[in-house]
């Protein structure tokens, strides 16, 4: 592949010169990525404009278009796929999962013009829950590295021997070495999850640096009402938000690290008749450490996204000093554990009981009070389109607390049984995480019922679909089996629309198991199958199968997790099959959890926006934005972003398009039927091509409000039913794919620059007066 000389993509300060008209077609790929010469259709391709990272290719025969006139639009490819699939590092991104996952809960809210503190209560609940979920990892981080190896294992010298490694902070069977003293082996073992701490703090602020600093266009005013959210100048610059929030989290995990090694220390020292040195130092420490994590709290909740103006700040003291201040508190604690404290044996397990019960009750209540916030919201502007009336958010927020929770327990349960396989020597991980795990299987059994109703209910549809295949090709020979198959995957592809049934009954059970599994722990403070021992034996049965199934389920979990992340990591093609879940997950700027995989549409945006408007500033000509799937989402995030000069230059062709189908269900408050009906006023045309063998794209249902409509028929697939003289061989069943291998896409995108005007106006007209 050649490449170009590249050109600058910004627009020029002062009155463009405007060269010979030329029609541009801007491509941008969907989920999963593609190459320039597969989106162009020719293997000689030129990088204009862009890195290795994100760019701009165009054919090498249209590299200068301006002095080659010719039929059609000149076609660039916008390739920005290694924003998510890019080196091997983006195989730890695997560990961020939960964090993503409750980052989306914070974009699901319902629509709700003119409530802006109801919204920004959801927004500080959904941020309060996502500093609980850098506390549990944490938190589960301690309790493999400082419970189950520095304190059980370390302190049983039976354990401490089958592992040579353990071998000197063991205590000896007389008087054991310098570190086989309790505080001095936590002090020891802190070390490890804080130098995770260091490396979740190092990935945030390495893709800070490389994502969030992107600016867009200009700065310019606020919009209108009606324009939608992701119209504002400072919707893709989330820069200053993110800053603040990982100090904040930095601070909160290195404080978790502190009070794990500071509690059992503190504890012994309260002993009757003990020093009081120590014991005024313990509690000085514990006051220090309760008072910044209260500064931490305060410092998440003051705060949101500010998106109404271009925010170039940056809290430069509070994010150097807050999680410089509980590093700070960390060493001190370590050097205070390290105190010499004669007589101390470590038995039994640390506090993990308490404080794992302590996070679950905490994320319980947040959720809870998330989703009254979130219906209050729905019910003052119901969207019968809005996936589970608006709940969505609460739902998902749930969903990564779970997440969190198993692999936690996962990791825990099977370090556990690495270190003492017979679990004859340690007291174990707490008995809460394998309440949890032991939910896993009622779990997956109500899952397996819903499965089998979606596929009952996915074969009748396939059937009926039978009927109208047979009555859109009169006349042509019926072949049963072409049949079949189209109708097979129009049923299948309307199992997307199902998806919050699936979302509702997975929640709702996530909700019960958990609350049984909490009140379960701390009722009782045995293991499931001790709980049971002395009930009826088919209780007792059932109890002790799910406990042993929910603990290989974890593991298995658990070594499928660490798998999967050391293929990627070496696999370039695993790494873009997990980029296709980044895809999806990580389109929505950090807006919750500043250790989420970075938000790709901030670099991406920008870009295309930057490379439109200097296009159409610099040759007066007419730009179609052609997005497919994911491609169509960056595409209308984009079109916002226009001025109206340069809106009136661009029409937007979408196909495969989720925007409606997935975005417009579970984004109302941004992609709902007002944001999309404010983006078809916006641009200057717009065409959304979809199938009914497609899962993922979709009509947008935008009205036509005098203009042409959006949406279409739905495209035919297969083009050819059976088998023809030009056609000899049967043709595919396209679904999500291949949509510019369709006629009507030119045929569409003739159209749309056949309505563009030729000039570049001076002010956008109503959407009334329109050509």
């Amino acid at each position: 592949m050649e490449r170009a000389r590249e050109r600058p993509a910004g627009p020029e300060p002062a009155g463009p010169r405007h060269e010979p008209e030329t029609d541009l077609e801007l491509l941008v790929h969907g989920v999963g990525g593609t190459t320039p010469a597969k989106m162009l259709g020719d293997p000689r391709t030129v990088r204009i404009t862009g890195d290795d990272t994100a760019a701009v290719f165009r054919r090498t025969e249209d590299a200068e278009p301006e002095s080659r006139p010719g039929p059609g639009p000149v076609r660039e490819a916008y390739v920005w796929c290694n924003l998510t699939s890019g080196d091997g590092s983006r195989a730890l991104w695997l560990l961020l999962l939960p964090f993503m996952v409750v980052n989306l809960a914070h974009w699901m809210r319902p629509a709700a013009p003119g409530r802006r503190r109801t919204v920004r209560l959801y927004g500080l609940l959904v941020r309060l829950a996502a500093l609980t979920l850098t506390v549990l990892l944490t938190a589960a981080a301690c309790e493999v590295t400082l419970d189950l190896v520095a304190w059980q294992c370390a302190g049983v010298h039976s354990c401490a021997r089958r592992h040579s490694w353990l071998g000197f902070v063991a205590p000896a069977q007389g008087a054991g070495g310098w570190w086989s003293d309790p505080g001095r082996r936590l002090a020891l073992a802190a070390l490890a999850p804080a130098a995770l701490v260091a490396l979740l703090w190092y990935l945030s602020h390495r893709t800070w640096s490389l994502y969030e600093s992107h600016r867009p266009v200009s700065p310019d005013p606020e919009p209108t009402h009606d324009s939608g959210a992701l119209a504002r100048p400072g919707f893709w610059y989330g820069r200053r938000l993110v800053a603040r929030l990982r100090a904040a989290h930095t601070a909160a995990a290195l404080l978790t690290v502190a009070a794990t090694v500071a509690t059992p220390a503190v504890r012994f020292d309260h002993r009757p008749g003990g020093p009081a040195a120590p014991l005024a130092l313990g509690e000085l420490l514990i006051a220090a450490l309760l008072a910044w994590a209260g500064a931490t709290v305060g410092v998440v909740c003051r705060r949101g996204r500010s998106e109404s103006r271009l925010d170039q700040r940056l809290d430069r003291h509070l994010v150097r000093r807050l999680p410089l201040g509980a590093l700070a508190l960390l060493l001190l604690t370590l050097l205070y554990a390290g105190w010499a404290r004669p007589g101390w044996r470590s038995t039994g397990r640390l506090a993990g009981d308490q404080a794992f019960g302590a996070l679950m009750l905490a994320q319980g209540l947040l959720v809870l009070a998330l989703a009254a916030v979130a219906g209050d919201l729905y019910r003052r502007r119901p969207d019968p389109r809005a996936g589970m009336r608006g709940l969505g958010g609460p739902a998902v927020a749930l969903l990564a607390c779970a997440l969190g929770g198993v692999i936690s327990g996962g990791v825990a349960q099977r370090v556990a049984d690495w270190l003492d396989g017979t679990r004859a020597l340690l007291p174990g991980p707490p008995v809460l995480l394998t309440w949890q795990a032991s939910a896993i299987p009622p779990l997956l059994a109500v899952l397996l019922i819903l499965a089998a109703r979606l596929a009952v209910g996915t074969a009748r549809l396939a059937r009926a679909e039978r009927e109208r295949v047979r009555r859109e090709h009169p006349g042509e020979p019926e072949d049963p089996a072409r049949t079949r198959a189209i109708a097979h995957a129009r049923a299948m592809a309307a199992l997307t629309d199902r998806a919050p049934l699936v979302l509702a009954v997975l929640t709702a059970t996530t909700l019960l198991l958990g609350a049984a599994a909490l009140a379960g722990a701390l009722c009782t403070g045995k293991t499931p199958d001790g709980a049971a021992r002395h009930t009826d034996d088919v209780v007792r049965a059932v109890t002790e199968t799910a406990q042993a199934v929910g603990s290989w389920l974890t593991g298995l979990g658990f070594l499928l997790f660490v798998t999967w992340g050391r293929r990627a990591y070496k696999d370039a093609s695993a790494r873009r099959t997990i980029g296709i879940l980044w895809d999806v997950g990580t389109f929505w700027p950090r807006a919750a959890h500043p250790f989420a995989p970075p938000c790709y549409a901030e670099r991406a945006v920008p870009d295309l926006t930057w490379r439109m408007t200097a296009w159409t500033r610099r040759t007066g000509g007419r730009l179609v934005l052609s997005g497919h799937s994911q491609g169509s989402v960056l595409a209308a995030a984009a079109a916002w972003q226009l001025t109206p000069r340069v809106r009136g230059r661009v029409a937007l062709l979408t196909y495969g398009s989720p925007l409606e189908r997935l975005y417009g269900r579970w984004f109302p408050a941004h992609f709902g039927p007002p944001a999309l009906a404010a983006l078809h006023r916006d641009v200057a045309c717009w065409r959304n091509l979809h199938r009914l063998t497609d899962p993922i794209g979709g009509p947008v249902r935008v009205p036509g409000d005098g203009t042409p409509d959006v949406d279409g028929e739905p495209l035919a697939d297969p083009l050819f039913y059976g088998r023809t003289v030009d056609h000899p061989l049967p043709a595919p069943i396209l679904g999500h794919s291949d949509y510019q291998a369709d006629p009507a896409f030119v045929r569409e995108r003739s159209r749309l620059l056949a309505r563009l005007h030729p000039e570049v106006p001076g002010q956008r007209p109503d959407p009334g007066t329109r050509a």
